[in-house]
């Protein structure tokens, strides 16, 4: 069975991604709320609650299979004006500069010959451009200068759950670990690989370049899932809205957004739309607040409840019944495909921050099935048609 270790573990999405199937030999985060929620769910001894930087080498044990690591993601997004992951040894570490202590605990294991045989990185596709490319090429030559082969891929949740959320994973490999040809292709998949990603390969060094990968992804069935389905009746956390708060709402919009509205009562079925208050210019240039909706049964993308803005609305439409409330703690979990077993913090502010700070559940499992799991089986023990990488 393999094992790894789950760094920055927020409420543990990235260990239900990769399932009963592996052995979760360490895990940290500094966050008391997630770290709750973690061990309600996994109630085991693994888990660290610590700051990063004073987390030591000691307390990894053996070499791990993999090493996972969902880095805070705020710097490298217009939330935290793309300040970026900075510089190893910058005075002021940013929250995303976390990145860092991170990857010299993996240096450190390696000079002791326990360098993870995978390393994994999510983040937001920001990561790609933040700071004009200047922190993903910083990543690859971390990667590179470490001796392992990597690749990125770009992956939106919307082909797994009703949720718009494309992120970035970085997959690494040891130079020791053996590469199945069937792992990679030659020219990039423009499903994985968007125009983007391109770009900032092209940006880095030729060392870097040297031992990128361009990972062979499958593309998952056509997803059956509906955000409609999703919807509960008599959620736990929220309340449906008064009519005069929904009609409140509706007065926010727009004529473009209200006539999304109309033809969603004529459709003849439940639908549901999900609504963000975004601040817009009025006919006469003056700032002013408009509600926004979209009804193509995909969710907006989840983010942490830093402000009213952050928190998600759905508009509920049964022909001429119209209904409104704050999406759910439930129904965030369910978009972030954690099953309803999952047990969720019971305020709903620590529930949705736990749930918009996670990585989707099914994306985990679907590399864990196509890239991560396909690695390990082939280095044990190696196979005649695998090619080491050390060799290539």
């Amino acid at each position: 069975m393999p094992d790894f270790y789950e760094f920055f573990a927020g409420g543990g999405m990235a260990r239900a991604g990769l399932s009963d199937g592996w052995t979760c030999r360490f895990a940290n985060d500094y966050d008391l709320m997630k770290a709750a929620a973690y061990r309600s769910n996994w109630p085991s001894e693994e888990l660290l609650v610590e700051d990063i930087n004073k987390v030591e080498i000691a307390q990894l044990p053996g070499r791990a299979d993999l090493a996972w690591a969902s880095f805070p993601c705020q710097d490298l997004s217009l939330a935290g004006n793309y300040e970026g992951i900075g510089h190893r040894a910058a005075k002021k570490q940013t929250r995303s500069g976390t990145f860092w202590p991170f990857w010299d605990l993996m240096r450190s294991l390696i000079e002791e010959g326990r360098g993870p045989r995978i390393i994994a990185l999510e983040n937001v596709y920001g990561a790609l451009t933040s700071n004009t490319g200047r922190d993903f090429a910083a990543i690859a030559s971390a990667f590179s200068g470490a001796g392992y082969r990597f690749g990125g891929m770009v992956i939106d949740a919307v082909h797994f759950v009703p949720q718009s959320r494309p992120r970035l994973f970085i997959i690494g490999v040891s130079g020791d670990v053996a590469l199945p040809p069937s792992l990679k292709v030659e020219v990039p998949n423009e499903l994985w690989h968007p125009e983007t990603l391109i770009e900032a390969y092209r940006r880095l060094s030729s060392e870097a370049r040297r031992r990128w990968i361009w990972w062979s992804l499958p593309k998952p069935a056509p997803r059956t899932l509906r955000f409609v389905d999703l919807i509960e009746e008599n959620p736990e956390g929220v309340e449906w809205h008064t009519p005069g708060e929904t009609a409140y709402l509706l007065s926010l919009m727009s004529p473009l957004h209200l006539a999304k509205v109309e033809k969603a009562k004529k459709m003849g079925r439940r639908m549901v739309g999900g609504v963000y208050r975004r601040t817009r210019k009025d006919d006469d240039g003056a700032k002013c607040q408009r509600a926004e909706v979209r009804f193509d049964d995909v969710a907006g993308c989840l983010r942490t409840p830093a402000g009213g803005s952050s928190r998600q609305t759905i508009l509920l439409v049964e022909g001429d019944r119209i209904r409104s409330r704050l999406l759910s703690p439930r129904e965030a979990a369910r978009l972030m495909g954690l099953p309803d077993a999952y047990r969720l913090p019971k305020r709903y502010n620590d529930a949705y921050h736990l749930a918009g700070d996670g990585v989707v559940v099914p994306v985990v499992r679907h590399l864990a099935a196509h890239i991560l799991e396909p690695l390990l089986a082939a280095d044990r023990p190696r196979t005649a048609d695998v090619v080491p990488i050390a060799a290539e």
